[in-house]
């Protein structure tokens, strides 16, 4: 397995874990007496201002806005370079986790839709079941250390790839509004000149850095979600040529940017987003629509569209099983899928925002609810599968002996 890859896998599986840590810890805040202090801290306001040109939000947007930005940036490096010069480059390695990973995506949102078509306001969150959160899904099948084969860690994160570049296609076309030309006139110039410096060989990282801030600046001003420049940026930021320092430009950028990502801003986002207070939830409130609709979409969606489709497929010989694989953990990385947490929190988000606070609060609900049923049943699916493979592998050597 080549290094960069391995460095991803470890990367976002320790990150996984620590996105549960910083998600435990913001609900368990929300709910005590450092409440008030934990939501005057996410609505500091922050300032920065050039001349006349000035972003001034609340620190809660500038790590949804900004950091996620990097975020994103960093899946846009790791699309580029798998499907230029790895794992997806060929197409016998694309098939299988591209459209597992479309069915993941309708199959949630249809589920969603299911509960909440008739609702104008609640339609609006039909992509929230649609994401697939591959840090804390990595970071719960590291829990099966080397047991587990390759080719399924694999698998998971390819089918996390091509559902990334989903949900960045959807936030582009349903999440932005009221667009600013002359802002996206900006951006486009400056992906422009981005071009101009690959086509050029361009080895200095730091005008690719400046020229990047320069469109993120402009997509946050247009009207379209600013996290959508950093994965625009980094399809621009050339694989082939060395930077300053005879390495990677495009590698390079991503072995420095994952455990920043990883151990930093992942978990930051999560606990930022993921502090709801349960004081006051009823009953009612788990078999809200909206929460019903997430839960269940990311729960059952996931284990319906992600294995069923690939069941098809390998059974239609267009694919082939993950090496070294069974059918089990197959279906039981598929219940991992639907562990959406950071992502369909993030899209939660934009689906509700500027709507009465109790919508995120019924998205928060959903997605918790949703992903832990995910990561519990996944888990245990997969142990089984291990347990079970244990007890094959033992009969064979006493029928050897």
């Amino acid at each position: 397995m080549p290094k960069v890859f391995r460095e991803m896998l470890q990367h976002d599986a320790t990150g996984g874990i620590l996105l549960v840590g910083a998600a435990i810890l913001a609900i368990a805040i929300a709910n005590s007496v450092m409440a008030d202090a934990y939501h005057s801290f996410l609505n500091i306001p922050v300032v920065v201002q050039f001349a006349d040109f000035a972003i001034n939000k609340p620190l809660l947007l500038w790590i949804n806005d900004g950091l996620m930005a990097l975020f994103f940036f960093l899946v846009g490096l790791e699309v580029k370079r798998e499907l230029v010069d790895g794992h997806l480059s060929s197409l016998d390695q694309v098939v299988l986790p591209a459209v597992a990973a479309l069915a993941g995506v309708v199959t949630p949102a249809l589920i969603y839709a299911y509960f909440n078509g008739g609702d104008i306001i609640g339609s609006r969150g039909w992509a929230i079941p649609a994401a697939t959160d591959i840090a804390f899904a990595l970071g719960v099948l590291s829990l099966f250390g080397n047991r587990v084969p390759v080719s399924l860690k694999l698998f998971l994160l390819s089918v996390a790839i091509f559902d990334d570049i989903a949900a960045i296609v959807i936030i582009a076309l349903f999440y932005s509004s009221d667009l600013s030309i002359v802002s996206l006139v900006v951006a486009s110039g400056g992906l422009f000149i981005l071009l101009l410096m690959n086509l050029a060989n361009v080895r200095y990282q730091s005008i690719y850095i400046v020229v990047g801030m320069v469109v993120w600046a402009a997509v946050l001003k247009s009207g379209v979600h600013a996290t959508l420049a950093g994965f625009m940026v980094a399809l621009l930021i050339p694989l082939n040529v060395t930077n300053e320092h005879g390495d990677s430009m495009l590698k390079s950028m991503e072995h420095s940017l994952q455990p920043w990502v990883a151990f930093f801003i992942l978990p930051l986002f999560a606990f930022s987003n993921a502090g709801v207070s349960l004081s006051g939830v009823s009953v009612a409130d788990l078999f809200n629509p909206i929460t019903l609709g997430i839960a269940a979409g990311l729960f059952f969606g996931n284990q319906i569209g992600v294995f069923g489709v690939s069941w098809i497929v390998i059974k239609l010989k267009l694919a082939k099983l993950p090496s070294e694989s069974s059918w089990l953990q197959l279906y039981g990385v598929a219940c991992l899928c639907g562990i959406g947490f950071t992502m369909s929190l993030f899209i939660g988000s934009l689906a509700f925002e500027g709507m009465d606070s109790s919508y995120i609060d019924r998205v928060k609900i959903g997605v918790l609810l949703g992903s832990i049923l995910a990561a519990i049943v996944g888990s245990l699916v997969i142990h089984l599968s291990l347990k079970k493979q244990r007890v094959q592998e033992y009969r064979y050597d006493l029928s050897r002996t």
